[in-house]
Order: structure tokens, then sequence, then C-alpha cells
């Protein structure tokens, strides 16, 4: 029987690898300009077309590869940053397998331009789909450029299903906000279809943050610093009162790596617990500098997920000085001792004598056999219970005589037990504790949440107004400014249509920066520019491709916001036109969400409880 076990082609090979680091456009960006920061560069372009899929080419001013080194460059496994195994234990560069570019270079058709400053010529090699086409001596700059074109040209699936060009545009931008965020020191200048779009300069951290969110954000910020023998943590968190019900900024960094870290998340969430309701988020940017021998991230291909060696300590750390900043810059509640009502607080005198605190008492005062008379010597209010139930008789039946000429076929609201019997004259509709809607039904009692009901309500409206482009808008007389994020200004323009549907009215002004002209009618006492950031984060949120899924998260987001909230009180006709609402929807027993709008507690579970 013949061998059936042999080694896969190079060309195969990195196809597979391709599979693991280069998902989409925005791993190729993710792995080019993390080799540029790794090169030295300062000042980094990149220029995009089509979303990445027909272009994306990345330009800086590092130092550049010999020819030899740039040729190298692209086999698998072939890397400058390890000579080792110990190596892999205290990595300070970003990228570090050796498989990144000849990945890139398996499912492209990709050219390199590079030199280094000592050198008169450049070396210009041009690969597609893992074959070297060309290697020759060029004049260009010092530095490095690699242009990647018609990504997955030869992997027909994998490129089929890559997203729209809106989300995948997302995504690019989304890693690059990851890598600018670390690297405040370097200029980052984005290109698409041949227009600059972005331009970061170089700045100090809170900048380089007010940069990618907005100069609105600088004023939400705090603080956070320390250093101890495990390491160094530093950023920024935000005041409680800007805490958000959508997604949020949320960023840990380990040497100047972007991570996701659940664990360290919940010690942030523990700091903020009693300052914001468990619907809000925080947002953060926290950054960590450890000993590099404490740290693993050779555990995902991605390398966002790490490991570090003293991670319950490190918990600890992130929690306590959290909640120290807050504390020092009055974010957490505090007993006021200034104020001019406080009762004033006497030296402690240890050479004093202290006695004890004298006591009147009386000991002839019994509140029952002598009522007239208390501690203070005052008479205690006499009740004349009899002229009281009088009344009371009297008010009976003057309602029966209503009810007789009212012609009602049950005249008497009272029995001889003084039990109530249902009339027309009692509301169909209770509500309980301004949250709840009570209302009878044959088998039992039902109880509707008031707030989810509406946003059943008023997300079947909304997106309808939606599909048929009917909202109406009303125009304002002193239009807002709304600056967004990196990452909000470029998932708006795919929700445009829809937004302007709803009867926004949204002019661009430059810069991320949008006049609010027009907002719809429905809205009243809501902040226009916080609910276009809601639809926005629920809809990155989400991360749909679908039209209608993009048009329903729209339409829920802005149902939440203008729903009818907990703690108002509501009119009988108020609760009756939203129950009858409720049920003309299409699905009144559950949100858009699938949380639960009706209860309904049987006939037999009152009785039991009554026993």
């Amino acid at each position: 029987m013949s061998d059936i076990i042999h080694l896969l082609p190079d060309s195969i090979a990195n196809q597979i690898a391709a599979g693991e680091v280069i998902q989409r456009p925005a791993s190729v960006v993710k792995e080019l300009v993390e080799n540029s920061i790794d090169a030295g560069a300062e000042h980094i372009q990149i220029s995009i077309k089509g979303a990445g899929r027909s272009l994306i080419q990345v330009t800086d001013d590092g130092k550049g590869m010999s020819p030899t080194d740039a040729r190298m460059a692209f086999e698998r496994h072939a890397t400058s940053k390890i000579r080792n195994s110990e190596d892999l234990f205290s990595l300070t560069t970003m990228g570090f397998r050796g498989e990144a570019l000849p990945s890139i270079a398996a499912i492209s058709q990709l050219e390199v331009k590079s030199r280094q400053k000592e050198d008169e010529l450049g070396t210009l090699l041009m690969i597609s789909g893992s074959k070297l086409e060309k290697q020759e001596l060029i004049a260009c700059g010092v530095g490095t450029s690699i242009s990647v074109k018609n990504i997955f040209f030869n992997v027909p699936a994998r490129r089929k299903f890559l997203k729209s060009n809106e989300t995948e545009r997302r995504n690019i931008f989304t890693e690059l906000e990851r890598i600018a965020l670390v690297h405040p020191d370097i200029e980052f200048v984005v290109i698409e279809n041949d227009i600059e779009t972005l331009r970061l300069p170089k700045s100090g951290l809170k900048h380089r943050i007010a940069q990618l969110e907005g100069r609105n954000i600088i004023q939400q910020l705090i603080e956070i610093e320390v250093e101890t023998t495990l390491g160094k943590i530093y950023g920024y968190v935000s005041r409680p009162e800007y805490a958000k019900k959508i997604k949020a900024n949320q960023f840990f960094f380990v040497n100047n790596r972007y991570i996701r870290h659940p664990y360290f998340h919940r010690a942030v969430a523990t700091a903020f617990e009693q300052l914001i309701s468990a619907n809000e988020k925080p947002s953060y940017f926290i950054y960590f500098k450890v000993d590099p021998e404490t740290l693993d991230v050779n555990i995902h291909p991605t390398k966002t997920e790490v490991k570090f060696e003293n991670e319950q300590a490190l918990w600890q750390i992130l929690m306590v000085t959290i909640k120290e900043s807050l504390g020092k810059f009055n974010a957490v509640p505090t007993i006021d001792f200034d104020r001019d009502d406080a009762p004033e607080i006497p030296l402690y005198n240890p050479a004093g004598n202290v006695s004890m605190p004298k006591v009147n008492l009386n000991p002839s005062y019994n509140p029952f056999n002598n009522p007239a008379q208390d501690i203070r010597q005052s008479a205690a209010p006499k009740f004349e219970w009899e002229k009281l139930y009088k009344g009371f008789e009297n008010e009976k039946d003057l309602l029966e005589d209503n009810v007789l000429e009212l012609g009602h076929s049950s005249p008497s609201l009272f029995k001889s037990d003084h039990s109530i019997v249902e009339t027309d004259l009692f509301p169909e509709h209770y509500q309980f504790k301004q949250k709840y809607i009570l209302t009878s039904v044959k088998s039992g009692l039902m109880i509707i949440d008031q707030h989810k009901a509406n946003v059943r309500i008023l997300f079947d409206k909304y997106l309808e107004q939606i599909k048929e482009k009917r909202g109406v808008s009303q125009r304002v007389l002193f239009p807002e400014v709304i600056e967004l994020s990196i990452t909000e200004a470029t998932a708006l323009p795919s929700l445009m249509d829809d937004i302007e549907a709803l009867g926004f009215e949204l002019n661009n002004l430059g810069n991320n920066c949008y006049a609010i002209q027009g907002v719809p009618t429905e809205i009243e006492n809501i902040n226009p520019t916080e609910l276009i950031h809601s639809i926005i984060g629920k809809s990155i949120e989400t991360g749909s491709d679908v039209k209608s899924e993009v048009q329903e998260s729209i339409a829920l987001s802005l149902a939440f916001s203008t729903a009818i909230p907990y703690g108002r009180t509501l009119t009988a006709d108020e609760m009756l036109i939203l129950v009858n609402q409720l049920f003309a929807t299409s699905a009144p027993s559950f949100t858009p969400e699938g949380q639960k709008i009706i209860s309904l507690i049987s006939d037999s579970e009152i009785e039991k409880k009554m026993h």
C-alpha cells in the first residue's frame, strides 16, 4: 500500500494560515500598520479603495528593508522579532510569528517597495498568490510601501463572504482606532478613493482620544494612574454621569497592544457599581505596562487575548485605583461636613471628665390612663369616631342615590357585608407603582409593563415609517451640532437614508460634525444629539449587514429612547389607549428583543395566595 501522508505545498499552507490571520481587509490593515510601527515609523499613510477589496496600501517612513530582507519577509515563519524560544516570553514588538506577510501574499496580488536609509536604491517585489513574479532595484523613498490588491482573488469562497463596503470600512477604522490610541506619537493619515478622510497628527494621549472620539469627551474623562512592583496602570475613565446605555468606548491595552479582557472589565464595573444603574456602561481607556515575562500573548492568532501571570492582584489594583480616582474628582458621593446647618462636633479632650447625659423622665406618665397629659404637658387630640362613621354612612347613601339616578341594574355599591361589587364607576385599568398596568381578564389578573408595551408599539410605528419613508420632520429654530467619533462617522453613511426616513435632517459640516436641521415630530423633551448617538451605537453594537436588520436596529433604538418611562403617572384614558394599541401590534406579548411585556396571574393562583 502506498504512503498517503505528504507535506503541503507552501502556497496551500499559507492559504490555510491566512484563514486564521487574515479574515477580512481590516486584518490586512492591522498587520501592515503594526509592521510599520515595529519598523520605527513616525508617519504612516493608509490608502484604501473599495473598502479594501480593490486596494490596501500602507506607506511608512520606517527603517526599510534590504533586498534580501524584503524577499525573506514573505517566507513562512521568517521574522526579525525573535531568535530563540526565550524571546517568546519577553516580546516588546507587535508582530512576531512571521505568518502575516506570507498569508497576505497567498490571497492577494502584492507589491512591495522598500529602501533603507544607507542604500541608494530600493527594492521592488511583486507577488501574486505566493508566487514571486518580479524582483528588481528601483528608486524610492526611505521606508516601506506595501500595496495589497484584489484580496481573496484566488479564494472566491472567502471573497464571497465579505460583508458590504460600509461594514468592511467600519471594521478597518475600528482596527485603526485601536492602534492609534496606543501610539499618539505617530501621525496617521487615511486616504479613501484618493480623498483624505482622516488625519491624526502627533499629540498627547488625551488629545489623541479627543481626535478619535470627539472633543467633547475631554470634559468627561477622569485620569487614573498607579505604579506598583507588578507594573503600571494608567489612562482615563468616564465620569459616572456620562455612562451610556449603548455600547460605550471601552479599551484595554497592555504593552501597547489592544486586548479583550472580561475579567478586568468586571473590575471596572465593580468600581462603578454604586454610581451608575445596572444597564449603563462607563467608557474607559486603560493601559497596562507590565514585565513582558509575566505576559503571554501567544495564545490567539490575532493576539487580542493575553494571559497575565498576576491577574488577581492586578484586578484588585485596577478596581481600587479607579475608585480612588472617582473619589478624588468628587465623582463618588461624600458626606459634606462644611454645611452651615451641620451639628457642632466638640473636640476630644482625653484629660476632661465625661459625664453621663441626663434624661428627663416623668414616671407618672401613662398615655392610656391619662391621655390629656404627655411629657410636655400638652393635651392629646380627642377623636370622635362616631361622627366620622355617620359621615361615611351619609356619603354611602348619597352614592347609592346617584347610581339609582344613572339607571344601573345593581344600584348598590356596598352589600350588607360592605364588599365592593364591580360597576361602570370603577376604571377598567389600574397603574401599580407607576410601572405596571393591571387589568382584569376572564382567566385572572393581567400585568402589563408600561415601558416595554410602549416600546413594542413605537417599534412597529417607526419601522413602518422607515420602510415607507413617511416620517414627518420638524425644522428646528437653532440647529444643534453633533460631533461623531471615528467609528460613528464611518457607520453613519449606511444609516443616513433610514435616519432621514424617520424625520431627521442632518447637514454634513466636515470633520465628523453634523448640524441637526430637523427632528421627527414625535420627539419631545429628548436631546436629539444623544438620540442620534444611541441610534448609531445600537447599529454598531448589533453589527448587522442586512438592510432589514439595520432598519429594525434604528427603529428599536428610537423606540427605547422615546417610550413612556417608568415612574410616569398615566391617566385612565392613557392606559386604555396604551393597552388597545399594544394588542393591535404584531406581537403584543414580547418586545422586539424578546423581553416579556405581559404576565398573567390566574384565578387559581390568586385563590391559593388568599388561603
